[in-house]
């Protein structure tokens, strides 16, 4: 495993002499750009591990994607290498349809400090609610980025995260109703507390969440990529392409839904994956929304 291997596989030419905010930022947007949130191996007979040779292979090496165990604990591993104090934490993911939290930490986030200030660096959330920018770990104070604004609250030594997000245009009016979208203006994302957490404290939550039928991933297949103006994703056969404050205050979601055949072309056109067996898509209703 080396740094050289994974900017190529990003396409980060930038400086790495300052241990920054700024090269931070950029090696981020970057990586997300770059590196899909996804979850396709459970739906084409592959076995996530999370242990980081395997996990830099996938996404190094054979150019998938992961999801948040694997795309953050790869960025975490270059943030270390390149000299960044850089430590995981662990997350409990909102869930919106339950109006609660989950009672398992199933999310792993990256906090880096620089210069005392401690940051929020999550790689692997996708659709709408994945970050932009590294987010200071500040309790009340809002954060505009392009997806919208994201803000921090801080209660009894819990962080929690919130987006809120501008209106929305769907041309296609067939999906105006869908269940794919976000009915409201604000949203909680997750929560967390600042305890230090490690790869193996997510050992269980690895197998559960790809083989348990309550799972969100066995529900859905998907497959998110950031772009510069927004991002793509595929839940099913659902393709939607999110173009950010397409007029004020006012973001275009454009809905197609794909024959079998051509999931696989659009896979490689619009996210740069090439799976080495068959997807089988799934969507069961409701559970996520982008």
């Amino acid at each position: 495993m080396n740094l050289e291997e994974y900017f190529a596989r990003t396409g980060y030419k930038g400086s790495l002499e300052k241990q920054d905010l700024e090269t931070l930022t950029d090696i981020f947007q970057h990586h997300i750009r770059a590196v899909p949130f996804e979850n396709l191996s459970i739906h084409c007979g592959e076995k996530i591990t999370l242990e980081l040779e395997h996990v830099y292979n996938k996404i190094v090496r054979r150019k998938r994607g992961g999801w948040c165990m694997e795309n953050n604990q790869l960025l975490g591993w270059v943030l270390k290498r390149l000299g960044y104090d850089a430590s995981f934490l662990g997350a409990y993911v909102f869930n919106p349809h339950q109006n609660a939290y989950a009672t398992i930490m199933t999310h792993l986030v990256v906090k880096v400090v620089i210069d005392g200030k401690a940051y929020i660096v999550d790689g692997g959330f996708g659709v709408s609610y994945q970050m932009w920018q590294p987010m200071e770990l500040v309790s009340g104070k809002d954060q505009p980025q392009a997806p919208g604004v994201f803000r921090f609250t801080e209660k009894n030594a819990i962080w929690y995260l919130e987006k809120m997000r501008r209106k929305q245009y769907i041309p296609n009016q067939n999906f105006s109703n869908s269940d794919l979208l976000e009915k409201k203006e604000c949203r909680k994302v997750y929560m967390f507390s600042l305890e230090p957490r490690t790869v193996e404290d997510f050992s269980f939550q690895c197998t559960y969440l790809q083989t348990s039928p309550d799972s969100l991933f066995t529900k859905k297949s998907i497959c998110t990529l950031q772009t510069t103006d927004g991002f793509r994703a595929l839940i099913g056969w659902t393709l939607t392409e999110t173009t950010y404050n397409y007029k004020e205050n006012m973001d275009l979601v454009e809905f197609v839904t794909l024959e079998d055949e051509e999931v696989e072309k659009t896979l490689k056109e619009k996210f740069n994956i090439t799976l080495e067996r068959k997807l089988v898509p799934i969507n069961v209703k409701g559970f996520y929304t982008i």
